[in-house]
């Protein structure tokens, strides 16, 4: 049976995925559903230790990262199972992994190691602070590079002391970046003809994703604070309280400002000396939040998000998780798509939020079963039956 693609974007490409956890199923989930043909490789039943990547491999974790990929055991440690790679190796074109940056030497699969085996492979890896430097063996985790990164600094209500986002944020972008970076080098291969290693980091990722807050430190030598819902140089824009629960407004720049003041007919504060510039509204930010959210306590969210929609002043609901996919934007985006497995049973999974009007990605197929795919795999890969018994027999598989 031919296994389904997500697209056919980049369907000429084979990713053999070594990644756990996190960050790097991220990275090759992106490759995986705009089609590529991804290679997941697993240690064999009962050599694994501890949870799999994503959490319990049926749990809506795992199920989310590791859609549209196919899935072989191969035991590394093994000299059959290290040969077997190698074979794999010279036929594809990227190896991604997210081991503390000593596995791979020790196992002999190293950039100099594949590149001896293919030139034209791309490596990409992803570690908690990089392949080198004084924490190159530290482990890595998603808190920790989000406190070594300064957003939890960052994060939270003033004075109310470091916040964790909701999300693992470091590790998503690490792996985000790190899709990025090997879709550069195959670009850049097209022209060279050669492979190149690719490297990021959770820190990396962290610390680019402070974005316009780093730049006030390096280019102002200011260290910015704990704003809570408060938009840090946008005033007023935040969080509101209205009669029946919040909503979020956005008035950024004077003339947002001005319309927003006429939509709930508060056209006195425009005038007013202490809110009629920006520097002055950043100057008395907490009386005017105050002052807003007086005057919006007799309104229902709806009714003035009709308003300030209309008006042409930024807002919107904040939602819980279900609420989000109840929304009728959203179902129009058709980001929750569904995926059948082979008992029929239906799941739904997050798409891809990048629309390509010729060549979409899907969610094609659901998370395979550890191995589900391996003799199929290996056979294309040049491997004979003898050969896949022999290594079976060797626990190799």
């Amino acid at each position: 049976m031919t296994f389904p693609r997500a697209s056919t974007a980049l369907s000429r490409f084979t990713v053999l995925d070594l990644t756990r956890v996190r960050s790097g199923p991220t990275a090759v989930r992106q490759l995986a559903d705009w089609g590529a043909n991804v290679v997941k490789i697993e240690m064999p039943e009962g050599l694994e230790s501890g949870d799999p990547a994503g959490g319990p491999r049926q749990g809506p974790d795992f199920q989310n990262l590791h859609r549209n990929k196919r899935s072989i055991t191969l035991n590394l440690k093994t000299p059959e199972g290290l040969a077997i790679f190698r074979r794999l190796v010279a036929r594809a074109d990227v190896v991604v992994e997210n081991f503390r940056p000593d596995v791979k030497e020790r196992l002999g699969i190293d950039y100099p190691a594949l590149r001896a085996i293919n030139p034209r492979i791309v490596l990409a890896s992803i570690s908690g602070f990089g392949q080198d430097g004084p924490y190159r063996e530290r482990p890595g985790f998603d808190q920790i590079a989000q406190g070594m990164g300064g957003l939890m600094s960052i994060t939270g209500l003033p004075g109310q002391g470091p916040v964790r986002v909701g999300i693992p944020i470091a590790d998503l972008c690490a792996g985000l970046f790190c899709a990025h970076g090997i879709m550069v080098a195959l670009l850049e291969r097209e022209v060279s003809g050669e492979g190149q290693w690719v490297q990021t980091s959770l820190l990396q990722a962290q610390i680019f994703m402070l974005d316009f807050q780093a730049a006030r430190w390096l280019l102002k030598g200011e260290v910015p604070k704990q704003a809570g819902n408060n938009h840090p140089t946008s005033i007023p824009t935040g969080v509101f309280r209205t009669r029946d629960g919040h909503i979020n407004i956005a008035t950024t720049g004077q003339k947002i400002w001005e319309r927003f003041c006429r939509a709930i007919g508060a056209e006195d504060l425009v005038a007013a000396p202490a809110y009629a510039t920006a520097a002055a509204r950043s100057a008395n930010r907490d009386a005017l939040n105050a002052e807003i959210e007086r005057r919006l306590a007799a309104e229902t969210s709806d009714a003035l998000m009709a308003k300030l929609n209309a008006a042409g002043v930024p807002c919107g609901p904040i939602y819980s998780i279900d609420q989000v996919f109840a929304d009728p934007q959203v179902r129009h985006l058709g980001i929750a798509q569904g995926v059948a497995h082979d008992d029929g049973t239906q799941q739904t999974l997050v798409g891809q939020p990048v629309a390509l009007s010729r060549t979409p990605s899907r969610v094609a197929a659901p998370t395979p079963d550890s191995g589900a795919h391996t003799d199929a795999v290996l056979r294309e890969f040049g491997l004979t039956p003898a050969e896949i018994d022999a290594a079976r027999a060797a626990r190799a598989l």
